[in-house]
């Protein structure tokens, strides 16, 4: 998979973002938050687990996401903390 389809999906990245910012979420707390499907948001993360950028973890029947400890996850979460940052100056030409 390319990098453009990870960051392609405005989906994916509300994902990304929840997670980010949350740290850890179950499929149905995701799926509300983005006021999307379980099925939908499930094959999302799905897609995100297969490229290594979050891992999951089986509490009964309830899957909890989170993002994984891989180089690929570390750096967009430095991406993520990097934009997230408005008191940064901004140059201008």
């Amino acid at each position: 998979m390319d990098l453009e389809d990870v960051f392609c999906s405005k989906t994916r990245m509300k994902i990304l973002k929840l997670l980010f910012n949350l740290g850890q979420l179950n499929t149905s707390d995701l799926a509300h938050r983005l006021g999307a499907s379980y099925a939908a948001t499930l094959k999302h993360l799905a897609l995100l687990k297969n490229e290594n950028i979050v891992t999951q973890r089986l509490s009964g029947k309830t899957r909890f996401f989170r993002f994984s400890n891989t180089l690929k996850a570390q750096a967009i979460q430095k991406l993520l903390e990097k934009w997230d940052q408005k008191d940064e100056p901004r140059y201008h030409e």
